[in-house]
């Protein structure tokens, strides 16, 4: 009797048992549940699409500042980055490659990377993606960018007051809306303050080559440029400039390190409040698709310390007319502004709207130039 009555009772403590480890371990959370890396402890993991090298010190160094403001920002989350990546369907295998990495929020930086950021998404609804200075969206799909010519052309201004030839140079990258839009933006700046001087574009087709795009500012400078500006990622132009004696205005972020004696300013952007916003949202589950546009009011976009070599004067210019586009009181593309031919694109008391801006496809006067045709 005593050997039964064991028995039962160990019978019993091993059914206690099994219903107590039952009861703790739940059920299990299916894959790609949104509760699941919080029971487990895991990170909320965000992915960045580079198109050059972070070490670049322009675009993408300014995308990798805001990616680690991210992480320092929001202690819950994890991310990665792949460089170099690139555009066109080409890309469309390294963003699936995050998606299967386990990926919940996808940064693709580039333009060229648009089209595959939309295909993959259609596979992967339950991946929310960003794409940089794009123009399409879907359900989990958004597009973001800042009013970086209202910069371009704050940093117009310093360059028409600093140059004495009255012949600026332009390094720019691909003939896109958004390089055209800063070339203009940069030419109605400095002329605002002198009517006199021009600005002369080339383009190089790149967006990372160091080489070929030191040597278009040198070319630049041989034809008689004594300051140059540039659309691209590195900062050979602006270490051209130096070499020769001149100056030069610098973009993405601040290039004064690499050239002191030659920088004057930079237009930079400045992304890390920005992503964690974004991520932030979709952590709580109020992030929805849309376009994002921010501007020197927001903060996304600036100009870098001033270099030694830029009067007070020009200095308080640039100040007073920020203050106007931050206010609302006025914005780069207000007329009356004329095209290269001498003809009125946007009249006296009028302005171009944001679709007009991002679809811009026209040089202004004063630009010395050709935008090649699409092939």
């Amino acid at each position: 009797m005593v050997i039964k009555k064991r028995s039962v009772i160990a019978l019993l403590l091993v059914l206690s048992l099994a219903l107590l480890l039952v009861g703790c371990g739940g059920e299990k959370q299916p894959a790609g549940d949104s509760a699941a890396p919080e029971a487990q402890g895991e990170k909320m993991k965000v992915g960045f699409i580079y198109v050059g090298p972070p070490g670049d010190a322009g675009y993408t160094y300014a995308h990798d500042q805001g990616r680690k403001y991210l992480e320092e920002h929001l202690p819950y989350v994890e991310t990665k980055f792949m460089e170099s990546v690139p555009e066109g369907a080409a890309s469309e295998s390294y963003i699936q490659q995050f998606v299967q990495e386990g990926c919940d929020v996808i940064f693709t930086t580039s333009f060229g990377y648009m089209d595959s950021t939309i295909k993959v998404a259609e596979r992967n609804k339950d991946v929310v993606f960003l794409h940089c200075s794009g123009y399409k969206t879907a359900e989990n799909v958004g597009n973001y960018f800042g009013r970086m010519y209202q910069a371009r052309y704050l940093t117009g201004i310093v360059a028409g007051k600093q140059t004495k030839s009255n012949l600026i140079g332009y390094v720019a990258a691909h003939p896109i809306p958004e390089v055209i839009r800063g070339i203009n933006a940069f030419t109605l700046g400095v002329r605002s303050v002198n009517p006199e001087a021009k600005v002369k574009v080339v383009w190089t087709n790149t967006w990372y080559d160091p080489v070929k795009e030191k040597d278009a500012a040198k070319a630049l400078l041989d034809d008689g440029c004594d300051v140059i500006a540039q659309h691209q990622d590195t900062p050979g132009p602006q270490q051209a400039a130096e070499e020769k004696g001149v100056y030069g205005v610098g973009y993405n972020s601040d290039m004064s390190k690499m050239a002191p004696k030659a920088v004057l300013t930079s237009a930079v952007w400045n992304w890390g409040p920005y992503y964690v916003e974004t991520v932030k949202a979709v952590k709580e589950g109020t992030w929805k698709s849309g376009s994002y546009w921010g501007g020197l009011k927001e903060g996304v976009v600036g100009l870098a310390p001033y270099g030694p070599m830029v009067a007070e004067e020009t200095k308080q210019l640039v100040e007073a007319k920020k203050q106007e586009i931050i206010a609302g009181k006025w914005d780069v593309f207000t007329g009356p502004i004329k095209d290269q031919d001498g003809k009125t694109k946007v009249a006296e008391g009028e302005k171009l709207t944001d679709s007009e801006i991002l679809e811009m496809n026209w040089f202004v006067e004063g630009v010395i130039g050709t935008i090649p045709k699409k092939k």
